[in-house]
């Protein structure tokens, strides 16, 4: 897509529009090009713009908190393309950088650290969670332990192995994996001639082994992990649905009061040869209604949202409580297993699009709400 250079005068926004200046942080390509999904900011620009924002695109190496003025990037539907313009300086910075890799850059750090200290801007939500960061800091809280598996940070073949004897089944994940990259499943079965079976998540199916021994087991677990910091966590029993199992995507988010939401609920249920329900994984989406209707009744499946959204409120107050930053959305996977009861998986700071369009459309309109919450505070 091509990108033009236009710089107008400051003077085309008007002073209460200055008030309410939003920039959407990512970052830029090797040929100055903005990275990311393009798409879901030319949603945020349409709806901020629509709820009295000027929005644009900003990379994070051209933000420079020295300056009245920032060059971002803007859409124009006329010609589309991106164009780079001089904007002012922004109120509230919504933290889309892609991948941690980026985020980890020392200059990028530098940059967010000093975003936080300056009276001028709010920024919300400025990192990537981290899988065992999270649930340390939920154990720590009576209200939101409950929800929790058993989950231990991976430290060898002794983790492992007395996680086995409490559970029949485990998952490795990675700590900072994305859409069910990198994870295993791990089950034992001591009557069997081959008791250990390790399941294997590739592309859009998994790959199985069967091992003797343990011995064996770790072996190939080695091979798969490299130098990747894992977590081991309970395998739960999820409900299903035709056989297949499924479990809820929920999106929190502030709402206009500053208070956690639920903005909706989705559902994803796992591939016929896959160990997760990601849907770049194998998974397909669904409506969370039907397929809990079907594992358990109508009644039982409207009090099972009804939990969820209890459930992530509470977590998500936790995580901001413990995390010592201001967030205003995430998502999470919860799990529903075959006696109704409620699990947290994990958690996304920077959660993909909803493809479910009443959940997208809520999502955008909360955003700016939440912005303007801000901006009166």
């Amino acid at each position: 897509m091509e990108t033009a250079l236009d710089t107008p005068a400051a003077s085309v926004y008007s002073p209460q529009q200055q008030d309410k200046v939003f920039a959407i942080l990512t970052s830029s390509d090797h040929n100055g090009q903005i990275r990311g999904n393009r798409r879901n900011f030319i949603d945020l620009i349409n709806m901020g713009t629509q709820m009295g924002f000027i929005v644009y695109v900003l990379p994070v190496e051209r933000l420079s908190l020295q300056g009245s003025r920032q060059r971002g990037f803007v859409y124009q539907h006329a010609s589309n393309r991106w164009v780079q313009r001089l904007m002012p300086f922004p109120n509230i910075i919504y933290n889309r950088i892609p991948n941690r890799e980026i985020e980890r850059r020392s200059y990028v750090k530098h940059k967010l650290r000093a975003c936080k200290k300056d009276p001028r801007i709010t920024i919300f939500n400025p990192y990537f969670f981290n899988k065992w960061e999270l649930f340390k800091w939920l154990k720590a809280s009576a209200s939101a332990k409950k929800y929790l598996p058993h989950t231990r940070r991976f430290s060898g073949p002794g983790t492992l192995e007395k996680m086995l004897s409490k559970h029949s089944f485990l998952y490795l994940k990675p700590e900072s994996g994305k859409a069910g990259k990198g994870i295993m499943m791990i089950s034992h079965k001591p009557d069997s001639t081959l008791p250990y079976r390790l399941n294997i998540q590739e592309k859009t199916s998994s790959t199985s082994y069967n091992c003797v021994n343990f011995n064996k087991l770790w072996s190939r677990i080695l091979l798969q992990m490299e130098k990747t910091p894992y977590i081991v966590q309970q395998g739960i029993d999820l409900a299903t649905y035709r056989n297949r199992k499924f479990d809820l995507r929920v999106l929190i988010q502030k709402n206009i009061h500053g208070q956690w939401e639920m903005t909706g609920l989705g559902a994803r249920v796992a591939g016929s040869t896959s160990i997760t329900t990601h849907v770049p994984r194998g998974g397909r989406i669904d409506e969370p209604s039907k397929l809990l209707a079907y594992a358990f009744n109508t009644n039982e499946s409207h009090n099972i949202v009804e939990k969820v959204s209890m459930a992530a409120v509470t977590i998500a107050s936790q995580i901001e409580k413990h995390s010592k930053h201001r967030l205003g959305e995430m998502s999470m996977d919860i799990g529903v297993d075959t006696s109704g009861d409620v699990w947290f998986f994990e958690a996304n700071s920077k959660p993909m699009k909803f493809d479910e369009p009443h959940i997208r459309q809520k999502s955008l309109q909360r955003i700016f709400q939440y912005s303007q919450y801000l901006l009166e505070n």
